[in-house]
């Protein structure tokens, strides 16, 4: 059988079916454009919850419940005691033994003793620590006699950050808790002013960061031209019709070859 050398004219789409693709090009948009958000993996996201909360002196443990479970993840404790001197001393308690407080050395401490650090805006706080949970607390800072230490010490009008690892369900996660604290006076003043936390497993968070993502991560990319004659390219409105279109017809100038 004998073909013409001579290309046929494409067939033209008739003017009542280019009505109804328009039309359910136009119902496909608010499907489609819910379809690819569905698609997308979950993002990171930081929860965070301003506050403005003076840690009492010897009013006991104030909690904090980074991702308001009711269940406590942090105390912060402002105490003082006399015994042959007055001692003051502000600690941050991890009630959970699975919880960590970002830790620093101080010298003052004993020369090798960990201490809270005091973490400035914009570090990263994540797996590489190092953390620590100590029965007691872990210091911020201690005055009185010879006792006196940690990097909180001695700061007339500090607001820093802590460094905190907590788990929810087993799953480790990290956050901040900002405190600004004055701890040349006595008794020492200390102030809860926000605190935050990380809602993806294992993934580090920027102190002071307060929503996600805060750094990039991977996120899912679609092609602007889908395949033809799914919801997906009616979903792009008039761009992906006119793909549709342009592929039928040639499919349908091949076939008439």
């Amino acid at each position: 059988m004998t073909h013409s050398s001579r290309p046929r004219q494409a067939s033209r789409i008739s003017d009542s079916l280019h009505q109804q693709l328009n039309m359910y090009a136009l119902a496909a948009g608010a499907a489609g454009v819910g379809t690819l958000c569905f698609a997308q993996p979950a993002e990171a996201r930081v929860v965070y919850t301003p506050a403005h909360v003076a840690i009492k002196v010897n009013g006991g443990l104030f909690h904090i419940d980074l991702n308001h479970d009711g269940i406590p993840d942090f105390g912060l404790l402002n105490s003082y005691y006399k015994g042959e001197k007055y001692y003051w001393t502000l600690k941050v308690v991890p009630p959970r033994s699975a919880n960590g407080i970002r830790v620093t050395r101080s010298m003052a401490c004993g020369g090798s003793e960990s201490v809270a650090a005091a973490l400035p805006k914009g570090k990263r706080i994540g797996p590489a620590g190092p953390f620590k949970n100590y029965r007691n607390g872990v210091v911020m800072a201690v005055a009185g006699g010879s006792a006196t230490c940690g990097v909180w010490q001695g700061k007339s009008n500090l607001q820093a950050y802590l460094g905190l690892k907590f788990t929810v369900k087993g799953k480790i996660h990290f956050g901040w808790a900002r405190v600004k604290v004055d701890t040349q006076q006595r008794p020492f003043s200390a102030i809860l002013t926000g605190y935050a936390y990380e809602t993806v497993p294992g993934k580090a968070i920027i102190a002071g960061a307060t929503n996600g993502p805060d750094d990039a991560e991977p996120s899912a990319t679609f092609s602007s031209h889908p395949e033809p004659a799914t919801l997906g390219a009616l979903a792009l409105g008039a761009p992906g019709l006119s793909i549709w279109r342009r592929k039928e017809s040639a499919a349908a100038a091949l076939a008439a070859n």
